[in-house]
């Protein structure tokens, strides 16, 4: 099986993120592999053990990117793709293009990746992906299972329950952050991960143009970035619930100004 992995370098949100003039300011920012997406390596992984095959990991980015690949090489991914791309305004429609290019002519069974990148959560470049491709897809699987080439059954996290879903190959499929617990990867896999191919694309390889990249080749624009505000520090009452219960009440009555 052969499967191609699209993977977003993000923003490490456990850092204290600074956002100056609407912008996120990158200096001094760690970036590591968005979560959803280490996830979708680990169930390629998975899947590739099991039937054969090969995992492809594809970015998009600058430099820097090419760090977040080797990461995923050293998990045990094979090889990867790299589009050099100084992204600018890209939204999921420019991104979802990109890759759609990147597909054409290539060898997969699988395209598998993460429901959302962690920076922007907007959960779209796949679909559109699919869409580019003319390929059926799925969302938000929790567990796989009846692995073939040609198919495989797909347990999706739906709104009211769990979704029973058989699909034929290829296909586009992403994944929740529950379907497995990734692999860290080993030194050895760290230093073969230096040795592994990294193919480098930039978009004129691709045959694209000034105008359908960046904000001309997108369908929305952020306008800015805030900070959310800071919450004010919640206040814990410890106590037999006789004597904590009237407190609370007492509380939200005279600074909340509730009802009572």
């Amino acid at each position: 099986m052969e499967i191609i992995v699209p993977i977003r370098q993000v923003p490490d949100v456990a850092l204290n993120i600074r956002v100056n003039e609407g912008k996120v300011v990158e200096d001094g920012v760690s970036f590591v592999i968005s979560s959803w997406d280490e996830t979708a390596i680990e169930g390629a992984l998975q899947m590739t053990e099991e039937l054969g095959g090969e995992v492809t990991l594809l970015g998009i980015g600058p430099e820097r990117v090419s760090e977040a690949l080797r990461k995923g090489l050293a998990m045990g991914a094979h090889k990867a793709i790299h589009v050099l791309y100084e992204e600018g305004q890209t939204d999921s429609f420019g991104y979802a293009k990109i890759m759609a290019k990147v597909m054409e002519g290539r060898n997969y069974d699988l395209i598998l990746t993460g429901k959302q990148a962690q920076d922007t959560d907007a959960g779209l470049t796949a679909s559109m992906l699919a869409e580019f491709l003319d390929l059926p897809q799925v969302t938000n699987i929790i567990r796989f299972s009846d692995l073939a080439v040609d198919g495989m059954t797909l347990y999706r996290k739906g709104d009211h329950g769990t979704e029973v879903i058989g699909i034929k190959l290829p296909a586009v499929v992403t994944v929740n952050d529950s379907l497995n617990e990734p692999r860290l990867a080993s030194m050895r896999g760290i230093m073969m991960a230096k040795k592994k191919p990294m193919e480098s694309l930039s978009p004129s390889d691709l045959g694209m143009g000034a105008e359908e990249l960046g904000l001309q080749g997108s369908m929305t624009e952020v306008l800015k970035f805030e900070k959310p505000e800071s919450r004010k520090e919640g206040e814990r009452f410890e106590g037999d619930e006789t004597e904590t219960v009237p407190m609370a009440i007492q509380k939200l009555v005279s600074e909340a100004k509730l009802a009572v």
